[in-house]
């Protein structure tokens, strides 16, 4: 099972400044396969408890593996974070100690091919966090025109070349449909022009992480999420988010701007903090992160 496991970032920061001792109530509300989690648990013992939230079951179901130890100190719940205020009012919990946020996804499912996240894995155009939800990447690609899918590769990838890849999706979905993620990949090189093919990151980069956050709906739950979850901590409680690309970032420092100026919270980072060279290196996923702290007043 150890090849399943996601290298959680920014471990040691996320632990320092989610402030845990015994007896705390900490959320994990995107608990994946349970990385930060063991750290908090082992700092939260005894007569605390962790509360992991997940909307994907495969995650969830390692997690649930990894930390079968630490028994009735872990809550296990398939849901989506944005339904926190329900999720704990079954749990019997009014207010919380902690809370964090790993956004993204893991790299559990982004080598699963099956997933359909990764253009360098030909697999299903999938993408679903949940498979349960009924919208994947292959119904907004083949079903969207061309303006909606313009404009979701802008919105959500800040695609400079949104305009010409949903021309040529759509010139080529009505020849057959667009049914992998190799040929959405392949289809996305084309339409950029070949001078601009060779950058750091992969042309399809841009575009995959458009249409995954479409399907996923992350930007609208995580404004959500992140209001919940602050009216839910205790007096000192902290939330620590962990971003991962400009969109999320925005959002998180936006939304801690207008708590902090109505007073609830008091922001602890007011730059984000990043990973150190050395877990860089160690795991170059981590590069992109940004994790940002407050504390509710």
């Amino acid at each position: 099972m150890a090849e399943k496991f996601h290298i959680p970032v920014m471990l040691e920061e996320v632990i320092d400044y989610l402030n845990l001792s015994p007896g705390k109530i900490i959320v994990d509300a995107t608990i994946g396969t349970g990385g930060h989690s063991k750290g908090i648990i082992e700092r939260i013992m005894p007569g605390g408890k962790l509360i992991g939230i997940d909307r994907d079951q495969d995650s969830l179901a390692i997690a649930r593996e990894r930390l079968r130890d630490f028994g009735p100190v872990c809550e296990f719940v398939y849901g989506n974070f944005v339904n926190m205020d329900d999720i704990l009012k079954n749990l019997n919990i009014k207010k919380i100690d902690g809370i964090l946020f790993d956004l993204g996804l893991s790299s559990y499912q982004l080598e699963d091919p099956n997933r359909g996240f990764s253009f360098q894995y030909e697999g299903p155009l999938d993408m679903r966090f949940d498979r349960n939800s009924f919208i994947s990447a292959y119904d907004l690609i083949n079903n969207l025109n061309e303006e909606e899918i313009s404009t979701m590769l802008w919105t959500f990838g800040e695609e400079r070349w949104h305009n010409r890849i949903a021309h040529f999706l759509v010139e080529e979905r009505q020849k057959r449909a667009i049914t992998t993620t190799r040929e959405l990949s392949d289809i996305v090189v084309k339409a950029i022009p070949h001078k601009y093919r060779h950058y750091r990151i992969h042309p399809a980069t841009r575009t995959f992480q458009a249409v995954r956050i479409a399907v996923n709906r992350e930007l609208q739950t995580l404004g959500v999420g992140i209001s919940e979850a602050i009216e839910l901590l205790d007096r000192s409680g902290r939330i620590c988010v962990i971003a991962f690309h400009s969109l999320e970032d925005r959002i998180v420092k936006f939304g801690f701007r207008k708590f902090a100026a109505s007073g609830e919270i008091k922001i602890i980072t007011p730059k984000p903090l990043t990973p150190a060279e050395a877990e860089v290196r160690e795991n170059p996923a981590s590069r992109s992160s940004k994790l940002r702290v407050a504390e509710r007043l």
